[in-house]
């Protein structure tokens, strides 16, 4: 069965995204990515639920398999890695032992870890308890970061920017990002291209930066509903103006992905065979999209891959990743 077209794609607004093209090996293994950003552990309690408990009208769920996986930038980076790339993690965790599986999690996916540890930090969890690959309950572990731990991932920021082609901004709303003003500044003063993966309604803190990859939920939020693709194309238009966004991607589920620049739209229909979970679909697309600018490709030609790599990451359990010989095959 074919996805809904987008209004875009069907009113002739946009133009369809290029079809994906073989790139080689070499090339993504060339980009250098820093991802800077929240991290977090992503565990998962698997078990089965035979009872309902006497005390409360809720599932027993006798545990029978545990599982861990980085998320939220931890993820992003992780997905770079996946693709061949290189990529280099600036955040913040705990010194706890949440903290301590993320540093032995990034160690064997291959990620250069730049870690400020903050003692007083508990470790962001987002624990998931699931039943028969249904999920039942998250429960999530968090807290804000020191002002001076985070001052001084600035200062590791500045040391690592000379080393990287494109930098990625994943905010998750946990404070890892209070300085990006900052590091946007920075890098797109020293050349860089910068992708924000943003959260919540201020987006003048993400003033400059290169391509900007909010879903349909995180661009209503800032611009307000749309009515239809002449007034969502509008108020794409006044906002990229008003904060000197070179671009704009709005992923939006089931429709695709659409691709706002100064060129005019371009869509990408949704590529996706099974939807089976799309929880961390976001970051396989802005990871994706950072390695092909990484690897010197043109924007249009990384927004094919990406749209490419969700089809294929919504297929799985989780947040997980799409390899190279995946997303070419």
């Amino acid at each position: 069965m074919q996805p809904p077209r987008s209004d875009s794609a069907a009113k002739g607004l946009a133009t369809p995204a290029p079809a994906v093209e073989h790139v080689p090996r070499e090339r993504f293994a060339n980009a250098r990515v820093l991802v800077v950003g929240d991290v977090m552990l992503d565990r998962y309690w698997f078990g089965d639920v035979n009872r309902i408990s006497p005390e409360a009208p809720v599932p027993v769920v006798h545990v029978q398999r545990q599982e861990d996986r980085l998320g939220g930038a931890a993820n992003v980076a992780r997905n770079a890695t996946a693709l061949g790339a290189q990529a280099g993690l600036l955040c913040v965790v705990g010194h706890d032992e949440p903290g301590e599986r993320i540093v032995g999690l990034l160690g064997e996916s291959g990620v250069n870890a730049h870690l400020e540890r903050d003692p007083a930090l508990p470790t962001t969890i987002k624990l998931r308890v699931l039943s028969r690959q249904q999920q039942l309950l998250r429960v999530d572990f968090e807290n804000t970061p020191a002002h001076e731990v985070l001052l001084a991932g600035l200062a590791r920021f500045d040391a690592l920017l000379p080393s990287h082609d494109v930098i990625l901004m994943s905010d998750y709303a946990k404070g890892g990002l209070t300085h990006v003003t900052q590091m946007i500044a920075r890098a797109r003063a020293a050349g860089k291209a910068v992708l924000v993966d943003p959260k919540g309604d201020d987006w003048e803190r993400y003033r400059g930066a290169s391509v900007i990859t909010p879903n349909r939920a995180e661009l209503r939020e800032v611009v307000g509903t749309w009515k239809s693709e002449e007034d969502l194309l509008a108020r794409v238009t006044k906002l990229r103006r008003e904060l000197q966004f070179d671009a704009l991607l709005l992923t939006r589920s089931e429709e695709g992905m659409t691709l706002f620049t100064d060129e005019g739209v371009l869509h990408a229909a949704a590529d996706a065979r099974e939807v089976y979970d799309v929880s961390g679909a976001g970051d396989t697309v802005i990871a994706t999209v950072a390695v092909a600018l990484g690897a010197g490709l043109p924007l249009v030609q990384g927004v094919a891959l990406a749209n490419r790599a969700a089809g294929i990451v919504v297929g799985k359990l989780g947040t997980a990743t799409v390899d190279y010989d995946e997303l070419f095959r």
